[in-house]
């Protein structure tokens, strides 16, 4: 007898090229407007102008890195307030959690830039090669001049979009219209030109090549968005007990003891992953409701309710199963707690940003060497002072010490011996920095670390602040 030859065990399969089919519906129009919505407000956005007043970027969107500030509208964020970043981050989690949790992976199916961007880039090549059946046959078709023309015009329309995604991504960055005289002049930095370089390849191959890989493979969310929804949450689904036992279907046939489903695979052609719904909920779903128009689209032909596969709930499903009416739970434990996190997030940033003052110093104690001992005695210590004025007007403090009797100071620049107090002038919105010398008797230090106090008095409002900080001198 003879033994067949080992087979190779392979770890990989090949991956299987989707050819999504063009579908119209409900779901189909929302992701249409959505989409335009979405890129209108991308690429527009950057030439939004806004009035802050003279030597202020007239852009409302700006995130200007050489200054290290971002503008929103009438908003202004300083580096150092990067906590509201941090803030804008927890509610972006916190709402795609919700989301998920009322109507699983909605943001996926309609407003994930990976979707929205393939959804454009599948426009384009249908255009340009058809629908389903049309891209297969040109696929499989040998190399002719008809098909290096579609392929060389779907490419190319595809880098436009790219190199315009890309190109305005860096308008954020800087003011968009010089941006763009320069890119154009061929005066733009290095650091531009590779950055729309980088983003025009990426988008490229995401939208064009990679599509649904990045959604199954690529993208985390995938894998833990079942931790995410329950058995109330909207998700698409395929009525089994209304659709099974599925089969084909001829006109004239008799419905009964059969399912609805005939059996048409529309609902796999449209989807833009190639999966089964009628296999139940899989990782792969990005929850677009494609497959219920294609499927409301045959049930309406065949003069059968719709909804065979449509949004609803695995509870409703059930529900419905047993002969029972379907019940809509959106309030519960887990939309409760996304709510109250994304209410509390929220009221706490506004408080924030209504409370902020105009106003703020950091101060930088001379470290090396800890304190100099003068001539005359006394001890003298070496502190950078810092304040920054946020408002669209010069300031000027009034800055006097406390906590050590017999205080003076010496700012570099302005005094050259000791003083009680000193007025710092600052630009607007800039930081103004300061060289202090603060000297203290050594017969007034009572240990070799002491509190010292910076006492600020804003001239102008009439307000006064104090700042802590410590004065060092020698060991008993």
């Amino acid at each position: 007898m003879t033994t067949p030859p080992d087979e190779p065990i392979q770890f990989f399969a090949a991956g299987v090229k989707v050819y999504p089919k063009a579908v119209k519906g409900y779901f189909r129009r929302i992701k249409w407007q959505v989409l335009w919505l979405l890129l209108g407000a991308y690429y527009l956005l950057p030439w939004l102008r806004w009035d802050r007043g003279d030597g202020a970027p007239g852009q409302a969107l700006l995130i200007d890195l050489p200054a290290r500030k971002a503008y929103f509208f009438f908003i202004e964020i300083w580096a150092q307030e990067v906590y509201y970043l941090t803030g804008v981050l927890i509610l972006a989690a916190i709402g795609l959690f919700f989301a998920t949790a009322v109507a699983g992976r909605v943001w996926c199916g309609y407003a994930c830039p990976q979707t929205v961007w393939t959804d454009l880039f599948m426009w384009v090549e249908r255009k340009v090669e058809g629908d389903r059946a049309a891209r297969m046959r040109l696929d499989k078709a040998s190399l002719s001049l008809g098909k290096i023309v579609k392929k060389i015009s779907k490419h190319a329309v595809w880098l436009l979009i790219a190199l315009a995604t890309g190109g305005a991504w860096v308008f954020y960055f800087s003011d968009a219209p010089t941006l763009l005289v320069d890119l154009i002049m061929g005066r733009g930095s290095v650091t531009v030109y590779g950055f729309i370089a980088a983003l025009t390849a990426s988008t490229y191959l995401m939208a064009g090549w990679a599509r649904e890989q990045v959604c199954t493979y690529m993208c985390p969310y995938a894998r833990f968005q079942g931790a995410m929804i329950d058995d109330n949450s909207l998700i698409v689904s395929y009525d089994t007990h209304r659709g099974e036992p599925r089969g084909a279907y001829r006109k004239g046939d008799a419905w009964e003891g059969r399912g609805h489903c005939v059996s048409c695979q529309q609902c796999v052609v449209v989807c833009p992953t190639g999966i089964d719904i009628r296999d139940g909920q899989q990782l792969e779903c990005i929850g677009c409701g494609l497959c219920a128009d294609a499927c409301d689209g045959v049930m309406e032909k065949l003069n059968l309710p719709s909804g065979l596969v449509r949004f609803d709930t695995l509870q409703n499903l059930n529900a419905e199963a047993r002969g029972e009416e379907p019940k809509y739970v959106f309030i519960r434990p887990r939309t409760i707690v996304y709510s109250l996190v994304l209410i509390i997030v929220g009221m706490a940033m506004l408080a924030s940003l209504m409370l902020r003052s105009d106003t703020s110093v950091n101060i930088l104690r001379d470290r090396n060497p800890l304190y100099v001992q003068l001539s005359n005695g006394s001890i003298r210590n070496g502190y950078t002072f810092k304040v920054l004025n946020m408002k669209r007007q010069r300031k000027t403090f009034r800055l006097t010490l406390d906590g050590i009797d017999g205080l003076e100071m010496t700012v570099i620049g302005q005094s050259k011996t000791p003083v009680l107090q000193s007025d710092l002038t600052v630009r607007p919105d800039s930081v103004g920095t300061f060289r202090i010398f603060v000297h203290a008797p050594s017969e007034n230090l009572l240990q070799d670390s002491q509190t010292l106090f910076f006492v600020l008095h804003d001239v102008a409002d009439d307000d006064t602040s104090t700042y802590v900080s410590t004065f060092r001198g020698p060991a008993e």
